[in-house]
């Protein structure tokens, strides 16, 4: 049975896809194009005045007019994993002997386990691109996180876990997994 009829047969959506794989920041298609691009860190605009608000959302507008390349926005969400922040507020209770801080320390333990009960997820956002040169795919990386940093924005390239969990929300709908990564690097 050869590969291609393999791929038709499957009962799994990851095999339906293009990719061969995802490294160095990149996922790498079956037909030799490769997907990268950069990953913006949140800013919340709307604690500024309202001219610097205008201000941002101006420089985007002329930032998102000047790309003369075909992209695609994406907001993924990612689970918040706050296990090791958990564990040392525990060993921080545990060692404090003032009942003031304990309580403290216990209420901050009470705030962390509801984030945890409650699946919060941090929202990221990207900017994403194809082409089969890699020279050309670092050159708009660096295109756009120097725009996006003239618009008072911080981005930088995206690296394999970002794309896993852009992969992870399209085949699932943003609903996580607990079995694993859907691509393997």
């Amino acid at each position: 049975m050869s590969k291609k009829s393999n791929k038709a047969s499957s009962q799994y959506t990851e095999d339906w896809l293009p990719v061969d794989g995802i490294q160095n920041g990149m996922i790498i298609c079956s037909d030799k194009q490769k997907v990268t691009g950069v990953k913006i860190a949140p800013r919340n605009i709307f604690i500024l005045d309202p001219q610097a608000q205008d201000n941002v959302l101006i420089s985007l507008k002329n930032f998102y007019n000047m790309i003369d390349f075909e992209f695609w926005l994406v907001v993924a969400d990612r689970p918040v994993d706050i296990s090791v922040y958990m564990s040392q507020l525990q060993l921080l209770y545990n060692e404090s002997t003032s009942p003031a801080i304990r309580k403290l320390i216990l209420q901050d333990i009470d705030k962390g386990n509801m984030f945890m009960n409650n699946n919060i997820v941090d929202t990221e956002y990207f900017i994403l691109f194809k082409d089969a040169k890699e020279d050309v795919l670092q050159k708009r990386v660096r295109l756009l996180i120097n725009g996006l940093a003239g618009c008072g924005l911080n981005a930088s390239q995206v690296s394999n876990d970002d794309l896993r969990i852009v992969l992870e929300n399209f085949l699932n709908g943003g609903v996580s997994t607990e079995f694993g990564t859907v691509m393997p690097v």
